[in-house]
């Protein structure tokens, strides 16, 4: 299943379809610790599949999805017999929707959906699968967008049920709504800001709230602190960055909105379990 790897960097050739990859695994062969630029959904059909993380592992069963986040180190194992379906699309369908790609974040690194824990929506996202699969394997026009149309309903239904809502913030019902769309226009606002001195202090005043206040509703809404939640987002735009060759450490700290190097360096290693330098490498 992976072409291209240069160390543990895998291209994904989108030859069938612009913006997806789509396979049919059956092979009975594990895949060595690798990452690509590109989110991957996996669902297996038959047999189980095992997906193994640097701090976690999530054993899938037949149905069971998992999503994996984009840039995150994994390998794969899989049964002496099986069939799975592996989606990898594009992560600029997801980037250039800000308040999806906001959503995304909080389920960084990966996420499992199982029958048992999610009967509300694995019945709906297992059947989502099966329809991209066959509309990738079609030549219906308008294929393409049809699988966009179905990857997104993916993404905002799993959103929705893991991400932290107004639900859960203490305000009265009838504020909800409006506290909803002003922390997601918080959370889009910070991923088109990131790299620049955002302080809690700032955002929260322009949300129209007093600092202690905006702080504690915004973890109620995100499950992270502020600051957790910005450097987050500046850390996903430095692994972008560190597949340039020729970008410095320095260069991509700054690029990022880190005050320094050495604050980079520490805030990676805290979020992703290595270092800037440990992931470049992994890249060579």
């Amino acid at each position: 299943m992976i072409e291209t790897l240069n160390g543990y960097h895998e291209t994904v050739n989108f030859r069938d379809r612009p913006l997806f990859r789509l396979y049919h695994n059956v092979e009975a062969t594990d895949y060595p610790p690798h990452w690509h630029s590109n989110m991957e959904i996996i669902m297996p059909l038959k047999n189980w599949y095992l997906v193994e993380m640097k701090d976690r592992s999530y054993e899938l069963h037949e149905g069971d999805i998992a999503l994996i986040s984009s840039c995150t180190i994994h390998h794969l194992h899989a049964p002496d017999s099986g069939e799975r379906l592996i989606l990898q699309p594009d992560y600029s369908l997801i980037s250039n929707l800000p308040e999806l790609s906001s959503y995304m974040t909080l389920l960084s690194p990966a996420i499992l959906i199982t029958k048992d824990k999610d009967p509300d929506i694995e019945p709906r996202l297992r059947s989502l699968m099966l329809e991209i699969e066959k509309e990738y394997q079609s030549k219906t026009p308008l294929a393409g967008a049809s699988i966009y149309s179905m990857l997104i309903e993916m993404l905002v239904t799993i959103g929705r049920k893991y991400c932290s809502s107004a639900d859960s913030m203490d305000v009265s019902r009838s504020k909800q709504q409006e506290y909803a769309e002003k922390f997601t226009n918080v959370c889009s606002y910070i991923g088109e800001h990131f790299a620049e001195d955002l302080s809690l202090e700032e955002i929260a005043k322009r949300s129209g709230f007093s600092k202690y206040h905006f702080a504690r509703l915004f973890k109620q809404f995100t499950g992270k602190t502020f600051y957790r939640y910005v450097n987050m987002k500046r850390i996903e735009n430095a692994e972008k960055l560190l597949s340039e060759p020729s970008a410095s450490i320095t260069e991509i700290a700054i690029r990022s909105g880190f005050s320094s190097p050495p604050a980079f360096v520490r805030m990676f290693k805290l979020i992703k379990g290595y270092t800037p330098t440990e992931f470049k490498r992994m890249k060579a």
